[in-house]
């Protein structure tokens, strides 16, 4: 019952209930979630180039880069790429205003990009192994197994 009033006084708009609500989201609000200036766009167009991404999120701050990720095989873009601003508080401010927005007619999502993990280079292929064959005898002769007769 309890749970239900402070509810209804969350709701209504009660000064004590919701002065205590607001200055948590102001807090919440204050605190970024970006650690750096770079961020990750998904969801983009196959149509989208560096210039449209570099012009739909110029508005927002000095941008360092805007890069669209390409495939290497195809030359078509991945659907994703980053944005990199001058300050952390200007990509904060892009994230709010393009996360969920259209772009080039798709839906873009906006997120804080994570930092590159380091990756050790692949191991060397094996030696090439050279196994006798089993169907060959000393003389150099197979053995034909269907026929049972040597070649």
């Amino acid at each position: 019952m309890a749970f239900a009033s402070s509810f209804r006084r969350v709701l209504s708009g009660c000064s004590s209930g919701s002065s205590v609500l607001s200055s948590q989201f102001a807090s919440i609000r204050l605190h970024s979630t970006l650690t750096s200036p770079k961020l990750f766009i998904n969801g983009l167009s196959r149509l989208t180039t560096d210039e449209k991404l570099k012009e739909a999120f110029s508005p927002f701050g000095q941008l360092i880069d805007a890069k669209i990720i390409i495939d290497r095989m195809s030359g078509r873009s991945k659907g994703f790429g980053f944005v990199t601003y001058a300050t952390i508080e200007e990509a904060e401010k892009a994230k709010e205003s393009m996360n969920a927005t259209y772009l080039d007619g798709w839906v873009i999502f906006v997120d804080p990009a994570k930092p590159r993990e380091h990756r050790p280079p692949p191991p060397p292929p094996p030696p090439p192994h050279r196994q006798p064959d089993p169907t060959s005898s000393e003389t150099g002769f197979r053995t034909n197994k269907t026929i049972g007769w040597c070649s």
